[in-house]
C-alpha cells in the first residue's frame, strides 16, 4: 500500500514529494486530516448522530455539516475534541455577503469552531474582486478569533488565473485555509489545483482537498500537492484502506 513521510504534514507548505522519508503515514494516521462530512439536504438527525459518533470513535479532526445541524453536533461532541464545522453561503455562494455574516455568526452561537464559506464565484467570474474581498472579509469580521476560516473557491468553475487570484485575496484578507470545492458543483478536488493553491499561498495557509477523495491513494495524492485538511464523507473508508463512491 501507498505510503508517505510524516514529514510532508508537519507543515503546511510542505509536499511529501519533495520530503526526506523519516517514517511512514499509514491510513490509520490520517484521521486528523479530515473534516467528516455530511451535507446532504435529506440528512435526518440520526445521521448527524451516526456522524458525530463515527468522528469520535475515529478520532476525526471536525465534522462538517450545515448550519441547522451544528447545534446538535456541539452537544454530541463535546469534550470529545472533534470540532464542529459549518459551512456558509453553501452550496453557490451567491447570497449577500451580509447575509453569510449572519449565517456565520449563528453557526458560531451554536458551536462551530470552523467556518467553510463559499466565495462568490460569480463576483469573481465577473472580475469584481472588490465584491470577492468584502465578501471574504465580511466573514472573517464575523468569525473574530473564536471559529477558523476557511473559504470554498470551486475550482472546478475557475480558471488559473482566477485560482490564483482567489487564493491571493483569501490570504491577503486573513483567512486561514483555502479549500478547493463544495462538492455539490461539475467536479471536485485534483492533485493540480491543490498545487496551485498551496503554490500561491505558500506555507502560512492550511489548504483543503474536498470532493472526491474517496480512497486512501486520493487522500496520499492531495497531501502530496499541498493539502493539509481532506474534507470527506468517506474518511472510514479512507483509513481502512477501502474506497467509496460519493462526495
Amino acid at each position: 500500500m501507498e505510503q508517505i513521510s510524516k514529514a510532508s504534514l508537519s507543515a503546511p507548505g510542505m509536499q511529501g514529494v519533495s520530503q526526506p522519508v523519516h517514517a511512514v503515514l499509514s491510513p490509520a494516521d490520517l484521521p486528523k486530516y479530515i473534516d467528516h462530512t455530511l451535507l446532504k439536504a435529506d440528512a435526518k438527525s440520526a445521521d448527524i448522530e451516526k456522524l458525530c459518533n463515527e468522528a469520535k470513535q475515529y478520532h476525526f479532526f471536525s465534522v462538517c455539516v450545515n448550519g441547522a445541524n451544528v447545534a446538535q453536533c456541539a452537544k454530541l461532541l463535546e469534550g470529545s475534541g472533534v470540532k464542529v464545522c459549518s459551512v456558509v453561503g453553501f452550496p453557490l455562494g451567491a447570497m449577500a455577503a451580509k447575509a453569510k455574516a449572519f449565517e456565520t455568526s449563528t453557526a458560531i452561537e451554536d458551536g462551530a469552531r470552523e467556518i467553510d464559506m463559499v466565495m462568490n464565484i460569480g463576483a469573481m467570474k465577473s472580475g469584481n474582486l472588490k465584491l470577492v474581498e468584502e465578501d471574504m472579509a465580511a466573514i472573517r469580521k464575523a468569525c473574530g478569533s473564536t471559529a477558523l476560516l476557511k473559504v470554498i473557491i470551486e475550482t472546478c468553475l475557475l480558471t488559473t488565473e482566477e485560482i490564483i487570484k482567489a487564493c491571493e485575496i483569501a490570504k491577503n484578507t486573513g483567512l486561514d485555509f483555502v479549500k478547493t470545492s463544495t462538492g455539490f458543483s461539475t467536479a471536485g478536488a485534483t492533485p493540480e489545483h491543490v498545487a496551485l493553491m498551496r503554490k500561491t499561498v505558500g506555507p502560512v495557509m492550511g489548504v483543503k482537498a474536498a470532493g472526491g477523495v474517496r480512497a486512501f491513494a486520493d487522500a496520499i495524492n492531495m497531501i502530496n500537492s499541498g493539502a493539509t485538511r481532506l474534507g470527506t464523507s468517506g474518511g472510514i473508508s479512507i483509513i481502512k484502506g477501502q474506497t467509496i463512491k460519493g462526495y
